[in-house]
């Protein structure tokens, strides 16, 4: 078993990774294999914590002449499914888990405490945290970056579509050039997409490293905790 670097990471997936190839909804053999290799950095002693986005459910952009506030609350409804779905998959393969949500609903998940989440990291569970920040007009990215710097996290790994940080969109540019290494103000100053403003900002201002590579090979996971460089790293 390789021998992890990193004590405790976060892990950003997006919405779209866990839809696999349907594009829409939770594809079961993906969100397997995410659930596997997650088993594996845990048995390696790392502590994981996990901020899930919405994006396979619903995003903002679907919501036409809706009221900003509305289809981003939405959205992070639909971060709680997934985080539902996760916890279940994990649990399966015989992980402790907590979901913790930043919208009370308490009859499924504890509400985020900070203490208690890195409480629960201590002991070696894996905790989920859904629902974003609980605020309109913020990204799941932010949450990420957020969460990250609460719990002294070493890392956060972006599990993507895409495999690293490109100067244009390799969907739509087939000449677009990745990035091995990145600045964040790089990517602030180039209007990047691969993360928010607000993100990367926060990412800068708490020295988090950020690692940003595809799902579509979830060993990568595996190899991001043992620090091999896959993806795109960005730092300052």
């Amino acid at each position: 078993m390789p021998k992890a670097k990193y004590k405790r990471v976060l892990l950003k997936l997006s919405g779209e990774a866990m839809a696999g190839s349907n594009g829409f909804g939770i594809d079961a053999d993906m969100l397997g294999n995410i659930c596997d290799y997650v088993k594996k950095i845990v048995d390696m002693g790392v502590e994981v914590a996990i901020v899930v986005g919405g994006g396979n459910f619903w995003r903002g952009r679907q919501a036409h002449k809706m009221e900003r506030t509305t289809a981003d609350y939405m959205g992070m409804l639909a971060t709680i499914m997934n985080g539902q779905a996760l916890q279940d998959a994990l649990e399966y393969r015989g992980l402790d888990t907590r979901l913790q949500t930043s919208i009370e609903m308490s009859q499924i998940a504890e509400p985020y405490i900070r203490r208690k989440a890195v409480r629960h990291l201590e002991k070696g569970r894996v905790v989920i945290f859904a629902g974003g920040t609980g605020n309109p007009f913020f990204s799941t990215d932010t949450c990420a970056a957020l969460r990250a710097s609460e719990i002294n996290a070493e890392v956060i790994l972006f599990g993507k579509t895409i495999d690293g940080v490109y100067d244009s969109d390799p969907k739509i540019n087939p000449d677009a050039k990745k990035y091995d290494t990145i600045t964040f103000t790089e990517i602030l100053q180039k209007n990047l997409k691969v993360m928010d403003s607000t993100a990367a900002s926060l990412c800068r201002d708490n020295n988090i490293p950020v690692m940003v590579f595809a799902l579509k090979d979830a060993e990568d996971i595996v190899k991001a905790v043992s620090g091999e460089h896959i993806g795109t790293i960005i730092n300052e």
